[in-house]
């Protein structure tokens, strides 16, 4: 368990780098992550490359024995580049190119690019790639699957498209079969979807823009990361990814890479009685799903994020980076050591500001490190679950194409069911629709919009032999090019269902309600499946408007196992009940009783387990345990767990 620090010495007066470094040993940092910007202090001038300075830096933390990070920069090119070559700056919709200055403003798909950005990392991993301090390394900060509109992309995407589909028929067929008079006669009349305005933009064709797009993205770091593996094939290699940015399709970015990594920003937004606005738990186990097993955290919240940002509360700092470790995280690096004086980052604080003085925000951090420093025993140790959300990077995007009702969202359906299931205490891993099922108990594929038939086949084997699979509504409607099936719905789960959708209403804010087989009713919301039973038994059923008495939620026995189908979204309170009842119907243990905003993980070594208590509230909480356990955290056995705001305990089982 390791806490780290972002550190930008080409920023920082290099007088100050010895006391910073030695300040760093003092309190018990243990890695920092260097050269995230710094493309323009190592070639100031083309082919002119300068690191004397950024060997002392080396030197320096290698002294203090702290690890390095070490960042190939490559998302930032300096402005010379920009200058000589202004075609690979990214392109809009509107055809405009985005001006130098801005962060992440480069078009992968130009070669020229691609030439500088394998250059430097050449220069990179020959110069530091036996130094035995640097334990791993970061290729690009927060990648994106841009949909960039310039003449190299759409080149690009007409090759993908060829290759794909070898001929200009075969693309018609998928694109328009013979819709409104919309084929193509060459390959050259297709361009990037994002030229026409949203409502006139070809599903098909967009889906399969943004599928090169993210392809793209890894296709590219695939090369860095082969360029550093070829110089030091034992180098541990990662890149950073941003959940709130066009994100590349996260399992085949990471495939060919060590293991992930993630930016960690949660909200300091509080509500009226001081509870945290949400929790980032769902996040972090879809960044540990993307490999199925323990990720780093490359930056973690330090303070206000910019200037219009609240402030951490009191406990947040801590809080959170322990949060990840209960997720999986092995490694925590906050997001800078200083806050900087200059460019557009200025006021996204760090744990020293402006001032130079140690304030909250350091003591807190030097906290942190002091409890880290106890969990000695917890390293090496992973998270097994018995329940897992099935995500789809497809369907994530085909939603984003064309949303169904107004404010329906896929990822927070996900996120319902994981919120439930962390209610009472379940690890639960976040997987891909290509995920070996067979080791869950429960498994939930929420709106598997777009059909794939790996996973069909994976969800059909997984029932067949015993499994309890939930699925929800927009399930089965589009086939894999994203163009809508003539099969009523859900299509392909039809048999495993044994419901068919015989209507539907987009409700979108309207409210409606559904009443469960015990009588207990519970509002929905944004979408309405109308279900006709075939084998099927009804567990819940819309309790007003027209379709009264319908079935809204069904289950279904199917070989060996059972089949669960929520056509509606509905309020926090059905999610937990469902939950429960399946928690109860398949083995998996239960906490009960859990105060509101109090998340519970389990990391075991396979012999111990330790059980990880946080309190994401603004509330002083008090927590039973069944029996007296050793607290990690204060070293002494507890009989009950006495947790602040954002505070955690961690207790061995």
């Amino acid at each position: 368990m390791k806490i780290g620090v972002d550190y930008y010495p080409e920023q920082i007066d290099s007088r100050m780098w010895k006391s910073d470094a030695e300040e760093m040993a003092k309190i018990g940092v243990k890695a920092v992550r260097l050269g995230v910007s710094a493309w323009d202090a190592f070639e100031p001038r083309e082919s002119e490359f300068y690191m004397k300075w950024f060997d002392e830096i080396v030197e320096l933390f290698a002294h203090y024995k702290i690890e390095i990070i070490m960042c190939i920069p490559i998302d930032k090119p300096p402005t010379w580049f920009f200058e000589k070559y202004p075609e690979s700056i990214r392109t809009s919709a509107s055809w405009r190119r985005n001006r130098n200055g801005k962060h992440d403003h480069v078009c992968i798909s130009s070669a020229d690019y691609r030439r500088y950005a394998l250059r430097l990392t050449e220069n990179l991993i020959r110069r530091y790639g036996k130094n035995s301090y640097i334990s791993a390394w970061q290729v690009m900060n927060t990648p994106e699957a841009y949909a960039c509109c310039c003449e190299n992309c759409a080149e690009g995407f007409r090759k993908w498209l060829m290759n794909k589909y070898e001929n200009i028929e075969a693309v018609n067929s998928v694109f328009v079969g013979n819709a409104i008079s919309g084929r193509y006669s060459e390959i050259k009349e297709i361009h990037p979807p994002a030229f026409y305005r949203r409502a006139w933009r070809n599903p098909a064709h967009t889906l399969e823009f943004l599928r090169f797009e993210s392809e793209s993205a890894s296709e590219f770091l695939r090369e860095i990361t082969m360029t550093i593996k070829r110089e030091c094939p034992s180098a541990k290699v990662t890149s950073n990814l941003d959940l709130d940015s066009d994100y590349p399709d996260i399992y085949k970015l990471y495939d060919f890479m060590d293991f992930a990594s993630c930016k960690n920003y949660p909200s300091a937004r509080t509500d009226s009685e001081g509870n945290a606005e949400n929790s980032n738990a769902f996040r972090l186990d879809l960044m540990r799903g993307a490999k199925q097993k323990n990720f780093y955290v490359m930056e973690e919240i330090s303070g206000a994020e910019d200037i219009m940002s609240p402030s951490l509360k009191p406990g947040m700092l801590q809080g959170y980076s322990l949060q990840a470790f209960a997720h999986g995280a092995d490694t925590v690096i906050h997001s800078r050591w200083r806050s900087s004086c200059f460019g557009e980052d200025m006021f996204r604080q760090g744990i020293i500001d402006h001032d130079n003085i140690k304030g909250r925000r350091f003591n807190e951090f030097t906290e942190l490190c002091q409890t880290a420093s106890k969990l000695s025993a917890v390293t090496g140790t992973s998270i097994e679950s018995e329940v897992a959300i099935m995500y789809s990077y497809d369907s994530d995007k085909a939603f984003e194409i064309q949303p169904p009702s107004e404010n329906f969202s896929y990822m927070g359906q996900l996120r319902s069911f994981h919120n439930a299931f962390s209610h009472f205490g379940a690890n639960v891993d976040v997987v891909s629709s290509k995920a070996d099922l067979s080791r869950y108990k429960v498994v939930i594929v929420p709106s598997l919009y777009v059909h794939d038939n790996k996973a069909s086949e994976s969800i059909y084997r997984y029932v067949i032999n015993g499994g309890t699979l939930i699925m929800t509504g927009r399930s089965g409607v589009k086939d894999e090019y994203n163009n809508c099936t003539s099969s009523v719905l859900p299509s392909a789960y039809r048999e495993l269902i044994g419901a068919d959708v015989t209507d539907y209403d987009a409700v979108g804010n309207d409210t409606a309600t559904i009443k469960d087989f015990s009588g207990k009713t519970y509002e929905c919301s944004q979408w309405c499946d109308i279900l006709t039973l075939t084998t099927a038994k009804t567990y819940a059923e819309y309790d007003d408007g027209f379709n009264r008495c319908c079935p809204a939620v069904t289950m279904n026995r199917y070989c060996g196992g059972v089949a669960y189908y929520v056509g509606t979204v509905c309020e926090k309170s059905f999610y937990e009940d469902l939950v429960g009842n399946v928690m109860m119907q398949t083995g998996i243990p239960k906490l009960k009783d859990l105060p509101d905003g109090v998340e519970v993980t389990t990391r075991t070594n396979g012999r111990d387990e330790y059980i990880f208590f946080f309190n994401n509230s603004g509330r002083y909480v008090t927590i039973p345990l069944p029996k007296a356990m050793f607290s990690m955290i204060e070293s002494k056995g507890k009989s009950e767990l006495e947790l602040r705001p954002f505070a955690m305990d961690i207790v061995r089982k």
